[in-house]
């Protein structure tokens, strides 16, 4: 089954909480770039298995190698098995395209994809409210994956606000090989602010997003120009280079270019597939920064998503 990424066309960010969480609002959409998550179901007293390897077309490849316990897809599967009091043997093999550490929800989409998934291949019945709900301690990204769309996500990822289906345009990824660690992001936005002139705003602005959506709607194009990112100066202090190289792929595709999520991904909208397949070539020869066009996914999940029995 496929495992979308997501890209925040607009990230609003507030003061962090006494938990340490931020709270967001966040326009956040699918993409075509996608893992693939193929789940086998094991016998009932077979312990389950995971594995995780490159798919052979993507175009970052960073170690795969980290702890079993913070693998998400591993508890994405425990927690399930809390939910719904008994053991799910499963063999589940991950082949990954989305870059890890790039802010486009590599590792949350892998384990909303579990969560889908597995209440498929064992018939457990449960609606997409309940596998958001069970989503929700997992990461603020992993429950708008569960349905993924076209969605206003607000609070630590638990409000979930359909948005009207972005148009049907085309946008470039480039995948910098520089490191954005969300932690360090963050810090960095506790800091500075989203504008680099002191601490953050206490409030998220909803609103603003809902505005820009409205507009989209009536015009039926993205106003490029409009789409920000509280957390893009943050990434941009934490990586100069990060900045360096937004600065010259927009100047090279002359049009807005914008950091999704915490970084390290940039992306930029164009009107036509020749242009975006045609720009993307572009930065990959000349700036020497993997480039690939994608476009939206704006349907939500189905929960008969397919998994392999």
């Amino acid at each position: 089954m496929a495992s979308p990424a997501k890209l925040n066309l607009a990230l609003s960010v507030g003061a962090a909480q006494s938990d340490g969480m931020h709270p967001i609002a966040s326009w956040m959409v699918t993409l075509s770039l996608a893992d693939e998550l193929i789940l086998e179901r094991k016998d009932h007293f077979q312990h389950s298995l995971f594995g995780r390897v490159w798919h052979p077309d993507a175009r970052s490849r960073l170690d795969l190698d980290w702890p079993l316990s913070q693998d998400l897809v591993s508890r994405a599967h425990h927690a399930l098995e809390q939910a719904v009091g008994r053991p799910l043997p499963v063999k589940a093999t991950l082949r990954k395209r989305i870059p890890i550490g790039g802010g486009l929800g590599g590792g949350s989409s892998n384990a909303a994809s579990v969560l889908v998934g597995l209440n498929a291949l064992f018939e457990l019945g449960l609606s997409l409210d309940e596998l958001e709900r069970i989503a929700v301690p997992l990461g603020s990204d992993v429950p708008f994956l569960v349905r993924g769309g076209s969605v206003l996500v607000e609070g630590v990822g638990e409000r979930l606000t359909a948005i009207a289906p972005v148009p049907s345009l085309h946008l470039v990824l480039s995948f910098p090989e520089v490191m954005c660690p969300t932690k360090s992001v963050y810090a960095m936005f506790d800091r500075y602010g989203p504008v680099g002139l002191g601490c953050a705003e206490s409030r998220t602005d909803a609103n603003r997003i809902r505005s820009l959506a409205d507009t989209v709607t009536r015009t039926g194009a993205i106003p490029t120009d409009r789409l920000w990112n509280d957390l893009a100066f943050a990434a941009g202090e934490v990586s100069p280079k990060l900045r360096a190289l937004q600065e010259d792929i927009a100047d090279l595709a002359e049009t807005p270019v914008h950091v999704s999520g915490s970084g390290s991904t940039l992306f930029c909208i164009c009107a036509e597939s020749i242009t975006a397949e045609a720009l993307a070539n572009t930065i990959t020869n000349r700036l020497e920064i993997q480039s690939i066009p994608a476009i939206f996914e704006c349907g939500p999940r189905v929960l008969d998503s397919t998994a392999n029995r």
